[in-house]
């Protein structure tokens, strides 16, 4: 489902939770109110920060770190393990006063979503009004805090939701949308990773006005397709559509280990584990699939994957096993195995087909 569109400038919302899992911690667990605090994993083995608290951010540390460079960075930080059924039902929540303003909802993540409230006559048919609700039903309902961007398209509303955070609002109006990309570093544009950020210094083009003057010409024949998508919103276009309604390609589950594994045994058992858990979230998503594939890491961090694809969908987490020893017997062995992962695609709704349901009961 997408938001009907018309000729005057679309209202998007983009909301983003402020340091969404460390917040969720020290909201439920009052001592670590106002301390350095990372969510994630061992900082003693391979652990990885997936969230780090405002106070612990001043040290440089970030999301996707490893979980021992944060130690070094700041050795008074806190480490506590993730609870993502927690934050899973937070966000539930969330969305939940999400969709009493409107239906067009994209969620990104846990932390993040994309509103569409173009044509919407509440709060004086202001999305400024609009998202400002939004921060204060999530923060009387929750107890959190969330930031908002509020323009007239998706990238726009996502670099505005980022300007005043935390607990902050941005607007961007088509007036004022040209001067702001003109001065926006290349960096700042969402979509434009650190890679081919590096690509287009190297063609002199730093901020938005640089990437302006590029012809679209030039910006496709380096970068494929997407040279027209930078070249769209160097201009402030970006047409992309709010999208209510997620098609998942696959649900997949993986684990790292804190010591290199080379026992088959326990490597079943651990791959057992990784496909109970994305069974699981395939049957909260009202999904049935008909691939499984596996993935091993080995301890030189090269990867291989192996997949099986069945004519009838899979039933329950325990009919993959036979296919998943068939596929773990054919993976080659000589060094040890660091991540093992368990991935459904080639999904279909359960809905669809009816004498499956019962699955879902």
């Amino acid at each position: 489902m997408t938001a009907s569109t018309n000729s005057s400038p679309r209202k998007i919302i983009h909301i983003d939770m402020d340091a969404f899992y460390a917040s969720v911690e020290q909201r439920d667990f009052p001592d670590l109110r106002g301390k350095p605090l990372v969510v994630g994993g061992d900082p003693n083995g391979r652990g990885v920060v997936a969230a780090a608290s405002y106070e612990v951010r001043e040290f440089g540390v970030r999301s996707a770190m490893s979980c021992y460079e944060a130690r070094k960075r700041c050795p008074e930080v806190i480490f506590v393990r993730p609870r993502f059924e927690v934050y899973r039902a937070v966000s539930n929540d969330i969305r939940t006063i999400m969709h009493s303003l409107t239906p067009y909802v994209e969620p990104l993540s846990l932390d993040e979503a994309y509103l569409d409230v173009t044509g919407l006559q509440v709060h004086q048919g202001s999305a400024t009004l609009m998202a400002n609700w939004l921060r204060a039903q999530i923060l009387e309902h929750t107890g959190l805090t969330a930031s908002a961007g509020v323009s007239f398209n998706k990238m726009l509303a996502k670099i505005a939701s980022d300007i005043n955070k935390p607990n902050g609002i941005a607007v961007i109006t088509p007036t004022d949308a040209d001067a702001f990309i003109s001065t926006l570093p290349i960096e700042r544009f969402h979509g434009i990773g650190k890679a081919t950020a590096q690509r287009l210094h190297s063609m002199g083009v730093n901020n938005g006005a640089d990437l302006r003057r590029m012809p679209a010409a030039v910006l496709v024949q380096e970068f494929g397709k997407r040279g027209q998508f930078y070249h769209d919103i160097a201009h402030g276009r970006d047409e992309r559509a709010v999208k209510s309604e997620r098609t998942y390609k696959s649900v997949g589950s993986e684990t790292t280990f804190a010591d290199n594994l080379n026992d088959d045994d326990k490597l079943r058992i651990q791959i057992y584990e990784q496909n109970a858990d994305a069974f699981n979230q395939m049957q909260k998503k009202q999904l049935i699939a008909y691939t499984i594939t596996l993935k091993v890491k080995y301890a030189d961090f090269t990867q291989i994957t192996r997949s099986h694809t069945l004519s009838t969908a899979f039933d329950s987490a325990k009919s993959a096993h036979y296919w998943l020893d068939k596929l773990f017997s054919d993976i080659p062995r000589q060094l040890p195995i660091r991540l093992v992962g368990v991935t459904f695609s080639s999904l279909t709704p359960a809905t669809e087909l009816l004498p499956q349901l019962s699955l879902f009961e």
